[in-house]
């Protein structure tokens, strides 16, 4: 039988493989959106400013970008040195989709990829600078292929189906998938921090992100329990790490909410985590819900919680920007 050997949690952003000094390609966006959430609620860019006083400007100075970038990268690093150091023989992998892998037509609320193989392709737009800078992170230039676990994705699939979740699979990049290939969540784990060099896996995908059949709290609680049960009664590979690809906070950083997330991580209360506002989760910080499923799983498995490393990126005055989290369980 499987055994969970690893554990590892990271956030996935452009401001992670964008120079600080082109920070700001992504700060016009945030001036320029009017329906930026925080909590529960929406605002414009001036009216989050104003919400906010006295503001951030003493966060997004070049010297701290460049040093909260280095931090990143560092613990970036870190993760794939622990990967390696584990060496696990298969990985399952938690993430989520924006529009990249399915379109409107078709929004499933949790998905098992049980495809033989898994196609990364980087994907450019020339409406989006700010994105496409940092698109190499995701990619290689000329794409990659990468082995998938199908056997561990069917017991997955009939591990959970006799638990009561219904669940959409998918053997393939579906036609017309706007990205071409797997959703940035896990194109950047694959070349960022695997560097291309992944064993068989198993990606899931979360719908986080759009209404109106978005997994809860204490469902992605109980993903992340089934998942431990599926695995460590699967006897195709002995050791098995678990990914979460996603959060904290963004694109409006919320420091007092992340690090009541990273309490309850840090003393395995999934009480506390099932007690946070669903209303919280929406934009960007919605992909912390990836990391429940993983966290749960990590519980039930007995394993610790080590933090490398909280990294708070801001990009404007009014706190928008991308709060960087890193950590592993063993």
């Amino acid at each position: 039988m499987a055994e969970i050997v690893l554990g590892i949690g990271s956030s996935h952003g452009p401001l992670l493989s964008t120079p600080p000094e082109q920070w700001d390609l992504r700060a016009k966006a945030d001036r320029e959106n009017k329906n930026h959430w925080f909590r529960g609620k929406t605002y414009d860019y001036e009216s989050l400013l104003k919400s906010r006083a006295p503001g951030f400007a003493h966060e997004i100075t070049m010297e701290k970008r460049r040093e909260r970038f280095s931090k990143c990268r560092s613990a970036l690093e870190s993760l794939g040195k622990k990967f390696n150091e584990v060496r696990p023989d298969a990985v399952v992998i938690l993430g989520n989709d924006q529009r990249e892998f399915f379109n409107a037509g078709l929004t499933p609320s949790i998905t098992i990829y049980r495809g033989s193989t898994i196609s990364n392709v980087q994907h450019l737009n020339e409406d989006a600078p700010g994105l496409n800078i940092a698109e190499p992170a995701n990619s290689p230039a000329e794409g990659a292929t990468y082995p998938g676990a199908t056997a561990l994705a069917d017991h997955i699939l009939r591990s959970l189906g006799d638990e009561n979740f219904d669940l959409a699979q998918s053997d393939e990049t579906p036609s017309g998938a706007p990205r071409g290939g797997i959703p940035h969540a896990y194109g950047f784990f694959y070349h960022t921090i695997l560097q291309d060099q992944t064993p068989p896996s198993v990606p899931i995908i979360l719908n986080v992100h759009f209404p109106h059949n978005t997994p809860k709290l204490h469902r992605c609680l109980e993903l992340g329990r089934g998942l431990a049960r599926a695995i460590k009664t699967f006897d195709g590979f002995k050791r098995v790490a678990l990914m979460a690809s996603g959060g904290l906070t963004h694109f409006v950083i919320d420091e007092d909410f992340d690090q009541s997330v990273i309490a309850a991580m840090k003393n395995g209360d999934e009480s506390a985590l099932a007690a946070l506002p669903e209303s919280y989760f929406k934009a960007g910080t919605a992909g912390i819900k990836d990391w429940i499923p993983v966290i749960a799983a990590m519980n039930a498995s007995r394993l610790k919680y080590n933090q490398v490393d909280y990294v708070p990126c801001y990009r404007s005055e009014a706190g928008t920007g991308n709060a960087m989290c890193f950590a592993y369980w063993q």
